[in-house]
């Protein structure tokens, strides 16, 4: 007999929100007329929340391949939205960052973003729904402390 696997474990339940999540993110941002692919969207919104940052570290944090993501970023580019500096730290490396002139069009992804996490979260009580970013927000501490790059601090027990 085969196993029967919980379709409702944490795992899972997280997997299929995040998809479902970013599938209605892609068709609102989509539909906005914002002049930009979704990824490209997603990519913007990345490149605002991490702040200057190298494009390899935002491939990573986006889950995508850093050719799909340097597409993203030469479009962005074209577009005056971004701009790629030079790491100090590494001359080979490029930062990405935001211009001014990506100021409207993030305005824009916030009103949906915004307007999508109030749809998604609808019936659900507002200290309900911060309860459950707060859970949320430890859960993804927990898994970059088990990350192998990551030092693991000693327990004080």
């Amino acid at each position: 007999m085969p196993r029967r696997i919980d379709p409702d474990t944490i795992g899972f339940l997280i997997s299929d929100v995040a998809r479902l999540l970013r599938a209605e993110f892609d068709r609102r941002t989509s539909d906005a007329g914002l002049g930009l692919s979704p990824g490209e969207a997603r990519a913007l919104s990345h490149v605002a929340r991490a702040g200057s940052v190298r494009q390899s570290v935002l491939a990573e944090r986006m889950g995508v391949e850093a050719m799909t993501l340097s597409t993203y970023v030469d479009k962005l580019e074209a577009r005056g939205l971004v701009e790629r500096t030079p790491d100090p730290s590494d001359r080979r490396a490029k930062l990405v960052g935001i211009t001014d002139a990506a100021e409207p069009v993030l305005e824009d992804i916030i009103r949906i973003s915004a307007a999508l996490r109030s749809d998604m979260s609808g019936g659900l009580a507002p200290e309900k729904v911060d309860e459950l970013r707060e859970m949320l927000k430890q859960i993804r501490a927990n898994l970059v402390e088990m990350k192998p790059e990551c030092s693991r601090k000693s327990s004080a027990a």
